[in-house]
């Protein structure tokens, strides 16, 4: 095996564990992640049942948004107890050196994992900068947060976007909501469907624009019973959302 090739395999192996991280399910061997997933979903579930129209039916963990915190964002929000915030680094993470020398093997194998992952990271108008990870309180999924640049849309526009730049969605309701503070913005409710899997699931995102660029807060969750289970969480960061 050639050296090019070995190291082109090591950066493909790289963007494969990126990959994993987004889909939510790095870190986590199939019988882990059915008996969490299981013991987590009917817990949540009870637990939300169990609530009454406006509770979020769980503790809050802390805000994150402002200078200092984990994610410093455009909007602040709370997320839920045991759930850890960490930013998503979304550079271009070109090497430097990658245009000297002969231009041949590690150049064309840098792009192709530097597309890769720009697809991760990247989705419609805006770019993954947060993800709060369900992991520690017991669930398997993400509450991912996106940012982009100024720009005309409104809320519904971006989400739409959104949307777009994704495969396999279908049965999209789009809804206007208005959380504490009198902070306005479009919320959306989906279906998934994975080829490679053969399965559909549920999904949800919200958006909201600012003077700093439009925001999207999305949770997936590794199927429809998970993501159900994580509701609580995505409708306190809901009604706690405040813009700057």
């Amino acid at each position: 095996m050639s050296v090019g090739a070995g190291r082109a395999r090591r950066r493909l192996a790289q963007v494969a564990v990126l990959a994993g991280v987004l889909a939510g399910c790095a870190g986590a061997s199939e019988d882990d992640t059915k008996a969490s997933a299981g013991s987590a979903s009917t817990s949540a579930t009870a637990s939300a049942e169990a609530a009454g129209d406006g509770d979020t039916a769980v503790k809050s963990g802390g805000t994150i948004g402002a200078a200092g915190s984990a994610c410093e964002l455009p909007v602040t929000f709370d997320i839920a107890q045991d759930w850890k915030a960490e930013a998503v680094d979304a550079g271009t993470g070109k090497d430097e050196s990658a245009g000297s020398g002969d231009g041949s093997a590690d150049a064309g194998d840098d792009e192709l994992s530097q597309e890769i992952a720009d697809a991760l990271l990247h989705q419609g108008p805006v770019t993954a900068a947060c993800e709060v990870d369900a992991k520690p309180a017991g669930n398997i999924g993400f509450l991912r947060i996106w940012t982009g640049e100024p720009g005309s849309d409104d809320a519904r526009g971006v989400l739409e976007a959104f949307l777009a730049d994704e495969t396999g969605v279908s049965e999209a309701k789009y809804s206007a909501f208005k959380a504490g503070g009198g902070t306005t913005g479009a919320e959306v409710k989906y279906l998934v469907t994975s080829e490679l899997l053969e399965e559909t699931k549920e999904e949800t995102a919200l958006a909201v624009t600012t003077g700093k660029g439009p925001v999207v807060i999305h949770l997936g969750g590794m199927d429809t019973d998970e993501h159900r289970a994580m509701l609580p969480a995505y409708e306190l960061a809901k009604k706690t959302l405040r813009v700057g």
